[in-house]
């Protein structure tokens, strides 16, 4: 359930009856074709299909991410580590206060990663409190669907072409692009970035088949939702 669809005091009861809540993380970056929101729309959209069934409040997903590597792409938005940190756990002691002690964060962007280190600190302040920072796309079933599907995988490339993150009207090419040099775009600053990746894609093909890409976002859901609801110590 989301939480936009309940009131303080349903919420109060919901946290007493049950300390299971859903965050979900994003990003506002450059994905080629496809939206800049594409990583905060799928982290959103997985959570929510995951948590529906199970009972689970779901927060609104935090929009924005670090994403430094992209800052040349206009329509990007980055926050510093540093102020990313502080937010996160300014959201987290809100959670905290509000009565929920099991905490499942459903990333949508590798940037945002980093915070697992964050979350392991918060836990030793917040002892009675547990979080787990799942990151979807690439938990072990959800990878192996894609790579099943086709390997050559990548961001801003068919795995995120999902109906839902498309723009209408502005179809992605079609064909295949071949590998950026992803290894010297890790040692340029965002302009020579810009420069090695050209429109955003990082390789692989724009879309796939829409049958694929629901195949592998019910292997997204079903995996998720098994994260929520078991393995709480």
């Amino acid at each position: 359930m989301r939480i936009a669809e309940m009131n303080w005091m349903e919420a109060e009861a919901q946290a007493a009856r049950d300390d299971r809540c859903v965050l979900p993380i994003g990003s506002v970056e450059q994905h080629a074709y496809l939206s800049l929101c594409t990583d905060m729309i799928l982290a959103e959209r997985v959570a929510t299909e995951a948590a529906e069934p199970l009972g689970v409040p779901v927060f609104p997903v935090l929009p924005y991410g670090m994403t430094p590597g992209f800052a040349a792409y206009p329509g990007t938005l980055s926050l510093r580590m540093s102020t990313y940190v502080r937010v996160f756990e300014d959201l987290l002691e809100s959670l905290y206060r509000g009565g929920f002690r099991r905490i499942t964060v459903v990333n949508g962007h590798g940037g945002n990663s980093p915070v697992a280190t964050f979350l392991t600190e918060w836990m030793g302040q917040r002892t009675e409190a547990q979080v787990k920072l799942h990151d979807w796309w690439r938990a072990p079933a959800t990878l192996a669907k894609v790579l099943a599907t086709d390997p050559e995988a990548s961001h801003g490339s068919w795995m995120e072409n999902f109906p839902w993150t498309r723009l209408p009207g502005r179809p992605a090419p079609d064909g295949v692009k071949p590998r950026a040099d992803l290894e010297r775009m890790a040692r340029l600053p965002p302009a020579g970035r810009r420069a090695v990746l050209g429109d955003g894609n990082f390789h692989g093909r724009y879309q796939r088949p829409d049958e694929e890409m629901l195949a592998i976002w019910n292997v997204a859901v079903a995996e998720t939702r098994s994260v929520i609801a078991e393995g709480w110590g």
